[in-house]
């Protein structure tokens, strides 16, 4: 085997190798995306896109970090967020997929896991880059033909709105 795949992160410890040494810093800006559990396509349920779409943008769950810009598609999330002082990524992250589970879950009178373990981040080194990264993120409905005008999809937000 090739030394370079031997001393792969991916083969000796799955998503948290993949994050050993790195460090996201308070006030930079991450493109977040995380998946539903089994890729299920949970969402196209309009209650439970709903629902998600609700926690997920609420922001007295991301506490002093900042969601700049999101959306929700049928088995995944996009984000796009501001890290806060009092936060690290793996932490606001895990509080949000555990509270919109949780308010899903108890929607549906369920508790079936709701989002896949890990999620993968991209930090936004220029601040130049910041906007078309939010552009990108919500025009993911349309990139993936659930609509023809961003306008008709109801689960995205950005803060320049």
């Amino acid at each position: 085997m090739h030394p370079v795949l031997q001393s792969s992160p991916v083969s000796r410890g799955g998503y948290s190798a993949l994050r050993h040494g790195r460090t996201a810093i308070p006030g930079g800006v991450y493109l977040i995306t995380f998946v539903t559990h089994e890729r299920r396509r949970l969402f196209t349920d309009f209650e439970c896109a709903c629902a998600t779409a609700a926690a997920l943008a609420e922001p007295m769950l991301w506490r002093n970090s900042r969601l700049l810009a999101w959306v929700l598609m049928p088995d995944h999330w996009h984000g796009l967020v501001q890290l806060g002082a009092m936060d690290t990524l793996a932490t606001a992250i895990g509080r949000v997929k555990a509270v919109s589970s949780r308010r899903l879950n108890s929607m549906r009178s369920s508790r079936n896991a709701v989002w896949s373990s890990g999620y993968h981040d991209h930090a936004v080194r220029r601040e130049s880059e910041v906007l078309p990264t939010a552009r990108y993120v919500v025009a993911n409905p349309l990139r993936a033909g659930l609509v023809a005008s961003i306008a008709d999809y109801p689960f995205w937000d950005a803060s320049w709105l």
